[in-house]
């Protein structure tokens, strides 16, 4: 597969790498077995970077990974970016601290069975933190102890990373970005380039709705964040078909499918996009052996046509600007 070097990370990762909050089964019920599969069937297909959080499953993500690990003979070949801070309770700056971030990163170095973390990410904190130097230098201070090896962080505003892009260590930045999402392109992606700070594309097919498969009739488990958090109810709305609106969101990912061409998936077609447009690496999860090859695969498709992409800008400008641009 096709890798990308971030310089503030100091590594290369794959274009394409695997996100597994579905595999902590907080909505996509994936069992333990079949969690072994897709991370193989990832691994063999050339995906090389997993990216988890202490909290997908309260842990069972992280020790997924760090079983899969444990099995692989090439083990040294994958990074692992996790994420810390919503085991914060309240979730509040107040929270984030270096005696907190200790305990966090040391459950996590237990879970993934390794001394030392790839990359902890600061994940979706409360927005006074991404400015608060303090938090930075505890961050630091983690490095120098050997817990992890380096830190980026996780948004959901591009404000928020911005002020993350004044700190010059700043290894990675996860955000939304996508073809409905595209707002991170004109403000994020540019600095972050100038700076050697990879851009770790989450959300990557819209939470679904750039799989071409869904309808207004569509519906979700009850246990899945797309039933209860269309609203925003529980988290940041972003988190939820990228906060674009579920109905609008089909029509535009009908005129998408549309454009899709021959022998691709829609979602191959989506991640091809984020290939062209500059991002370090996405990280479109997979519940099922089929998904994690066919994402992987989408690595080393052909560049999009220019009037494709020219095409998949106006529907951008039609049905989702104004949904995003003035929000995150």
């Amino acid at each position: 597969m096709r890798t990308t070097t971030v310089p503030n990370l100091g590594r290369e990762i794959s274009l394409v790498g695997l996100g597994t909050w579905q595999l902590g089964g907080d909505w996509a019920t994936v069992g333990d077995e079949a969690a072994q599969e897709v991370l193989n069937a990832a691994a063999d297909a050339g995906t090389r970077l997993f990216d988890t959080a202490d909290v997908y499953g309260d842990g069972r993500s992280e020790k997924a990974i760090g079983r899969f690990l444990a099995g692989r003979e090439d083990r040294d070949d994958f990074v692992v970016f996790t994420k810390m801070g919503r085991r914060a309770e309240p979730h509040v700056p107040s929270e984030y601290t270096l005696d907190n971030f200790r305990r966090w990163t040391d459950r996590s170095r237990e879970n993934l069975g390794v001394d030392t973390l790839d990359l902890v990410q600061l994940h979706c904190p409360p927005t006074p933190v991404y400015s608060d130097g303090r938090v930075y230098d505890d961050l630091r201070t983690l490095v120098d102890e050997g817990r992890i090896a380096r830190w980026g962080v996780s948004v959901e505003l591009v404000d928020e990373a911005l002020a993350a892009l004044e700190q010059p260590d700043l290894a990675t930045i996860q955000i939304i970005v996508n073809i409905f999402r595209r707002k991170p392109l004109e403000q994020v992606l540019p600095l972050a380039a100038e700076k050697g700070v990879g851009i770790i594309a989450r959300l990557p097919l819209a939470s679904g709705l750039l799989s071409g498969k869904y309808d207004e009739h569509t519906t979700f488990a009850p246990e899945d964040h797309r039933t209860w958090n269309r609203d925003g109810a529980k988290m940041n709305i972003g988190e939820t078909f990228s906060g674009i609106p579920f109905e609008v969101g089909v029509q535009a990912a009908r005129e998408v499918a549309a454009l899709t061409p021959e022998g691709w998936t829609t979602a191959q077609m989506a991640l091809g996009w984020l290939k062209q447009v500059g991002v370090a690496t996405m990280i479109p999860g997979a519940s099922k052996v089929s998904q994690a090859r066919s994402n992987a695969a989408a690595a080393d498709f052909p560049e999009l046509p220019a009037e494709t992409m020219d095409c998949l800008e106006q529907i951008y400008e039609t049905y989702c600007r104004e949904h995003v641009h003035g929000v995150f």
